[in-house]
Order: C-alpha cells, then structure tokens, then sequence
C-alpha cells in the first residue's frame, strides 16, 4: 500500500520537504504506527514528539490511534492556532 504524506509549517521545516509517496510496511496499521515508521527515518526526528502533531487522513482530522485502511493521503501539521 502506497500513501501520499503531507507536511506543513515547521513539519515541513523539519524535513525538508511538503510530500512524498511512501509504502510502509504491512505492520504499519494506525496513523501513530506510520508517524513512528517514519521518525525512525534519518532526518524524520520532527515526528518523535506526537503530542506537538495533529493528522488528516484524507482530509479529515483523526486521532493517532485511527486506522490507516486504504488511506491515500495523510497529512501532519502542528496544531492549529486561531486568531
């Protein structure tokens, strides 16, 4: 399974990068288990603190422990400030 990550403001920052494809291995059920694969990624060390993250699978904000089933796009951003 193929998904489409996004990465927003200091995420982004962090990486290095806005998106990327990526298939994560069939071990990787939740949102929280994709966030932990990728952090274990060199230069992913952004990812490590899941409390400073919020999630949108496929455009619909979720909790960490939120099945990944056949997402296509999960997105990561910090929380979301009003003004």
């Amino acid at each position: 399974m193929s998904v489409d990550v996004l990465y927003f403001a200091w995420v982004r920052e962090g990486i290095g990068k806005g998106q990327e494809r990526v298939e994560p291995p069939a071990e990787v059920v939740t949102v929280a288990d994709l966030i932990g694969w990728l952090a274990e990624r060199p230069g992913y060390d952004v990812l490590t603190d899941t409390a400073k993250l919020r999630v949108a699978v496929d455009q619909v904000f979720v909790p960490l422990d939120t099945q990944l089933g056949a997402a296509r796009e999960v997105a990561i951003f910090p929380p979301v400030t009003g003004g």
